[in-house]
């Protein structure tokens, strides 16, 4: 495995770690205050992920585009504006 897929491993674990965090402040009855500041946490770290997956993929799409196979770059242009929709 590649140092930026390792990268992207990483920054979903660290997220993962998050989620279990926030599910247990929810039970817990934590402050809305404080759950609120943590959903923010997730969001922003599962925003920059997505940026590093794109940035990621991008390159490869380019790649396979310039081997020829336009379909891939086609796939990665809707995920993209998925992805924007949802940003």
């Amino acid at each position: 495995m590649d140092d930026e897929r390792k990268k992207i491993f990483s920054r979903l674990r660290r997220i993962e770690g998050q989620i279990r965090g926030l599910q247990r402040l929810v039970e817990n009855e934590t402050p809305c205050v404080d759950v609120l500041t943590q959903v923010s946490a997730v969001t922003s770290a599962m925003k920059k992920t997505g940026i590093a997956i794109i940035q990621f993929r991008l390159k490869q799409c380019v790649i396979e585009s310039s081997q020829g196979n336009d379909e891939a770059l086609d796939d990665f242009q809707k995920a993209l504006a998925r992805y924007i929709d949802m940003a």
